[in-house]
């Protein structure tokens, strides 16, 4: 039992191929982007921390993240 050819297309031919060598590559290649970015465009560090208010609609935030911090209401 012989196949033609035309039944078994050559391998680079294959859309799902191309998918299977594709998304891995972007992958990859947005990983090394996210690393770049992540190495040339790091945080400053402040020398003093931003000053908030406890007035105002912030109040209720800062009292819970005082309270998850420290435990102490």
């Amino acid at each position: 039992m012989t196949t033609s050819p035309s039944a078994h297309p050559a391998w680079w031919r294959l859309p799902i191929v191309w998918l299977v060598i594709a998304l891995p590559l972007a992958s990859v290649f947005a990983g090394f982007g996210m690393l770049r970015l992540a190495w040339t465009d790091a945080d400053v560090v402040l020398a003093d921390p931003p000053r908030v208010s406890a007035t105002g609609n912030e109040a209720p935030a800062l009292k819970a993240r005082n309270h998850a911090a420290t435990g102490v209401r």
